[in-house]
């Protein structure tokens, strides 16, 4: 039997993979995921120890894509994805203490683990467009490492125009440098004004507009996109394999705000990773944590943080796990992704809750509480952590149910990228690496926007080439 996708809503056509990469958002406003879970057993992931990052790589994602890219054509758009990162492990793991683990996820060109999915997903892109005839327009929105990511993946690339949105004053100045200084014809950056939340919710009234999407053959690289969330995959894999399972089982610290990366983890868990316990780690826009602790998702006013890609209130991807829960009930998700537009919550009951509390915990960090982490880390170890990599680590400390157990909390971002933070809190300012010293002295090229609806449409439609 094929494996096809469905969309979290019900209502959207089922689609191989490489549909389903160029698409995006599902038509009907959901969210894509497979119709079969394929699955490792102990012995699969035997077999897996010892092979290189782009070779696990290639073993994980492959059953996912069921053959709509030939084998030795993935394997070749793999390696080349990971042959520029700047370690041999391409995402190792620094001890920290006794049984308790950071996995490094900043070594590639943008310095943060976004780069682990989207350098593979500009060429999967590419792949696919070639293939076709096709183009596609790219449009995105990020809380700051996304869009970078996204833009040092999709550069030059003859089939695709990329245009991100970025809330304006709302990243450090490292993370709109290396958006905004990028000198290549298709790519394009708007920084509009308002939050995370707007341009998230900009991108997909975008796409809900079926007239509009298909004139200028939207596709999305947020990852909202399943290809993202495919690509995370692999280094959960690769860090429960170097730490002991299937002999073994392993718990996973996640800094999140949009749910993506921690639900990564929960799809590596379902293709059969021994994963006993996902920690989710909030900033003051704590909707994740509060959701973990009463069973209510409440939307709230997004706060401004040390860890701007955390100052999210709505996370989307939130809406695969829903849709997991509820035993892939479409009506279900409908129904509360719907109250939680009209009314700014939903409630699950405690029977589900009880299930979901089995596996995750939630735990919050306020701004000092992340100075002290950074300050303590460095203290103990050596290791500079940016603030979001210190969320992870506190929320580990905080929430670990069992020492026996590796603890692996995720570093999602080099401390560079947050020089102020890094600096006030330990004395010592990172200084990027040398390929991009000179990223102060770049021009920047973006546009502010006003949070206006037809006002992006129109910039969206006058920088897609030859598609307007």
């Amino acid at each position: 039997m094929a494996l096809t996708y469905h969309s979290t809503r019900g209502h959207a056509p089922v689609l191989a993979f490489d549909d389903v990469l160029l698409a995006g958002l599902a038509r009907d406003g959901g969210l894509y995921l497979p119709q079969q879970w394929p699955r490792f057993t102990p012995a699969d992931l035997r077999s897996l120890a010892g092979l290189s990052y782009a070779e696990l790589a290639v073993r994980v994602m492959a059953p996912l894509l069921d053959k709509t890219i030939r084998e030795d054509d993935f394997a070749a758009l793999v390696h080349d994805a990971y042959a520029g990162f700047d370690h041999l492990a391409v995402a190792p793991l620094s001890q920290l203490g006794s049984n308790e683990w950071l996995l490094e996820l900043f070594h590639g060109p943008t310095l943060a683990f976004k780069d682990y999915a989207l350098q593979l997903l500009g060429r999967l892109f590419d792949h696919v467009l070639k293939a076709r005839g096709q183009r596609v327009t790219i449009v995105g929105a990020t809380s700051g490492d996304t869009g970078s990511a996204a833009i040092e993946a999709c550069r030059d690339r003859e089939a695709i125009d990329i245009i991100i949105l970025h809330p304006h004053g709302r990243t450090s100045d490292v993370q709109r440098r290396q958006m905004t200084t990028v000198a290549a014809a298709n790519v394009h950056n708007i920084a509009l004004e308002g939050t995370f939340d707007d341009c998230q919710d900009m991108v997909k009234s975008m796409f809900a507009d079926q007239a509009f999407r298909d004139q200028l053959q939207l596709s999305a690289v947020n990852s909202i996109n399943w290809a993202r969330i495919l690509g995370q995959t692999v280094y959960y894999m690769a860090a429960g394999l170097a730490l002991g399972a299937p002999d073994r089982e392993i718990a996973f610290a996640v800094p999140t705000g949009n749910f993506g990366n921690v639900y990564a983890a929960f799809a590596a868990k379902r293709m059969g990773l021994p994963i006993s316990q996902l920690v989710v780690g909030s900033n003051a826009n704590d909707i994740l944590t509060r959701f973990f602790e009463c069973g209510e998702m409440s939307i709230g006013q997004v706060v401004a943080t040390l860890s701007p890609s955390m100052d999210i209130q709505i996370s989307s991807n939130f809406e695969r796990y829903l849709f997991d829960i509820y035993g892939e009930n479409a009506a279900e998700v409908t129904g509360r992704m719907g109250a939680l537009r009209q009314s700014g919550q939903f409630s699950v009951d405690q029977g589900r809750m009880a299930e979901i509390r089995a596996l995750f915990d939630g735990f919050r960090l306020d701004d000092q509480g992340t100075s002290e982490t950074i300050r303590r880390v460095f203290s103990e170890t050596g290791i500079l952590l940016d603030p979001h990599s210190a969320i992870g680590v506190a929320a580990g400390r905080a929430r670990r149910r069992r020492t026996d157990i590796p603890m692996v909390a995720l570093a999602t971002a080099h401390a560079a990228k947050f020089p102020d933070a890094v600096a006030a809190a330990t004395g010592q300012r990172p200084p990027l690496p040398p390929r991009l010293a000179d990223l102060f002295q770049r021009q920047e090229r973006y546009d502010v926007l006003p949070n206006d609806l037809e006002a992006v449409k129109a910039y969206v439609r006058r920088a897609a080439r030859g598609r307007s």
